[in-house]
C-alpha cells in the first residue's frame, strides 16, 4: 500500500486557520465593549400585581359584575390571579389567557380581536384568546407584561375593568 502525502505543512495552513479566529474575536471584541453583559429586565412587584388584580375586580363590582382578573409579566407568566365569588372558574381560566395574548402580542385584546390575521392561531392551543379583556401594562416606555378580566358579558367590559386595574398603578410604576 503506497501512501501519498500532500504538500501542505502545519506552517502553511497556519493563516488559514488563525485568520478566522481572529476576525470572530475582533468581532466579539467590539460587540462586547459596546453591550452589557446582562439585561436588566423591569418586573412587577407582587404588591403592585396584587393591586392591579383587586382594582379590576373592585372596578367590574361597581358595574355589577364578579369576575377574575390575572396579571401576567412579560413572559406571559402568570404573578397574580384573583377570582370573585361568585365567578366562574372558567373566567379564572380566560383572564389569564386574556392577559397572556396581550402580553405576546403587547396589544389590547380589543385590538387583537380585530385583526384577522391572527386568526388562526387561537386553534394552536396555546392558551391564545383573540377578545376583549387583556390589556398591555406599557408605562413610561417600559413594558411590564399585562392583565386580563373574564367574567362579564362583553370584552368590551372586560377590558374597561382591566384598564382600571392598570389605571390604579399607574401613577406609582411612572414616577418610580
Amino acid at each position: 500500500m503506497k501512501i501519498h502525502r500532500i504538500g501542505i505543512t502545519a506552517l502553511t495552513l497556519m493563516p488559514v486557520l488563525i485568520a478566522p479566529v481572529l476576525i470572530d474575536s475582533a468581532w466579539i471584541g467590539s460587540a462586547a465593549a459596546h453591550k452589557p453583559p446582562s439585561l436588566s429586565i423591569a418586573r412587577l412587584t407582587m404588591g403592585t400585581a396584587l393591586t392591579m388584580a383587586q382594582a379590576a375586580i373592585k372596578d367590574c363590582r361597581r358595574r355589577g359584575y364578579e369576575v377574575a382578573a390575572s396579571v401576567v409579566d412579560r413572559d406571559g407568566v402568570p404573578q397574580v390571579s384573583l377570582r370573585d365569588s361568585l365567578a366562574s372558574p372558567l373566567a379564572l381560566r380566560l383572564s389569564i389567557d386574556k392577559a397572556y395574548t396581550s402580553a405576546m402580542f403587547n396589544k389590547a385584546g380589543t385590538v387583537l380581536e380585530q385583526t384577522h390575521r391572527y386568526a388562526s392561531l387561537a386553534t394552536t392551543g396555546g392558551h391564545l384568546v383573540f377578545a376583549g379583556g387583556g390589556v398591555p401594562i406599557e408605562v413610561g416606555g417600559v413594558f411590564y407584561g399585562a392583565i386580563g378580566v373574564a367574567g362579564t358579558p362583553s370584552g368590551h367590559t372586560d377590558e374597561a375593568c382591566a384598564k382600571a386595574g392598570l389605571a390604579a398603578a399607574r401613577d406609582r410604576l411612572e414616577f418610580q
